[in-house]
């Protein structure tokens, strides 16, 4: 399996023309936009961001942002380029673990690898990481086993790690709600005096959402010090953003009082140095800020859902052409220092990232039925023990099941 691929099929049905600039110069500095493109489609004219990276994977400079990855050599490219393949091998093998039946559902992260990894490398291990369910990139940089995101998707577990241990919070699944999370965190951060700083996680749909207008109220009154990372991938399920948004996504900070940041989200680079910008704003006491990671999401919001019904294949060709792992890949192979067979030792060692997460998810232990009852009221109540019994009897009405009783832990 070539972990680079990004899959790409032919065409289902054409968009009756060009569905994207895919080589037009961008702004490397800009962050104000002013045609209706720019706030937030993919289907005409590039909208202005920090890059640091072209598609090409052509190293372009930025005065205000390079120095936050002055120190990235040759050893820390080839890191982030190691990080973005596992994390998609990873995405590729939970996908095709739920199209077996192994999973319940899984929403992948094709496509956004480099404002996952980028961000996450950003961070400092004292720093609080609130996620959605679609960070396993993130997820990887702050040391959680792969294989932990799985449980909850199989249905053994509700979480599967302890947020504590590695400071990184159990996935989200109500849309906008750990943006309040993370704002509260953050001010208990500032009132402890602590040199630290959090991130909240979220997308583009998100965005819409009366909790994420609350924290970033919040968290400008209270000066908190913490970065809503919105990774804007263009589709809210199946509701594009330029039906969500008048103007651009970051320009939203303005509007409460702290600077917004849009950045290629296909480029490790600068999502890298602008979140390190922005986590070093916040531990100065400096407040929040607002990173619009402008991405694509490359497959379906979740396996669950078909992005045929809703998006031309044309916009999909058009993102492919500035896939983040390509990008990086071709500005390693543009350096004479690259170390040679890094790339095959690689692909070896993604193959055998593969087979340990099919062999752990199956491994995995089914739930005791009955626990689901359990810790709802700290003395017991009437009507949970009810609906325990009833729960028992109903198991018990299966064939293979009939010598089930209540509190069978099986």
């Amino acid at each position: 399996m070539t972990v680079e691929s990004t899959a790409a099929r032919k065409p289902r049905r054409s968009a009756g023309g060009k569905a994207g600039t895919t080589g037009s110069k961008r702004s490397t500095t800009g962050t104000k936009s002013t045609t209706r493109a720019a706030a937030g489609t993919a289907r005409g004219t590039e909208p202005e961001l920090v890059q640091l990276l072209t598609p090409e994977g052509k190293r372009v400079r930025n005065a205000e942002y390079d120095p936050y990855v002055a120190d990235i050599g040759d050893e820390e490219l080839r890191g982030l380029y190691r990080d973005m393949v596992l994390t998609r091998r990873f995405d590729a093998e939970a996908t095709a673990l739920q199209r077996q039946g192994e999973l319940g559902l899984w929403p992948s992260l094709l496509g956004q690898e480099a404002a996952q990894i980028g961000s996450g490398r950003a961070t400092r291990e004292d720093d609080y990481v609130f996620p959605t369910y679609r960070e396993h990139g993130m997820a990887w940089c702050r040391g959680v086993d792969p294989t932990n995101l799985l449980g909850m998707f199989r249905g053994v577990n509700n979480g599967g790690w302890d947020p504590n241990g590695n400071n990184f919070h159990l996935y989200t699944i109500v849309i906008g709600s750990q943006a309040l999370h993370a704002t509260g965190y953050a001010m208990g951060v500032a009132k402890d005096g602590a040199d630290a700083a959090v991130i909240a996680c979220f997308g583009d749909g998100a965005s819409s959402q009366g909790d994420v207008a609350e924290a970033f109220n919040f968290a400008a009154v209270y000066n908190a010090p913490v970065v809503f990372f919105c990774q804007n991938n263009q589709w809210a399920i199946s509701e594009p953003t330029e039906k969500q948004t008048r103007v651009p996504l970051y320009q939203r900070a303005q509007g409460y009082g702290f600077p917004g940041v849009r950045v290629d989200g296909n480029d490790v680079l600068a999502c890298l140095a602008v979140t390190k910008w922005a986590l070093e704003r916040a531990r100065r006491g400096e407040g929040p800020t607002l990173v619009e990671a402008y991405t694509y999401r490359m497959g379906a919001h979740t396996t669950s859902d078909d992005p045929t019904r809703y998006r031309l294949d044309d916009e999909r060709v058009a993102w492919e052409a500035k896939d983040p792992i390509a990008r990086l890949r071709s500005h390693l192979e543009s350096r004479t220092d690259t170390i040679e067979g890094f790339f095959a030792e690689l692909e070896e060692e993604s193959e055998a990232l593969g087979r340990r997460v099919r062999e752990a998810v199956r491994a995995m232990p089914d739930p005791d039925r009955f626990a689901i009852f359990e810790n709802a009221y700290a003395d017991g109540h009437a009507l949970v023990d009810e609906e325990r019994a009833q729960f028992a009897a109903y198991q018990a009405s299966f064939a293979d099941n009939a010598d089930v009783e209540e509190g069978d832990q099986r």
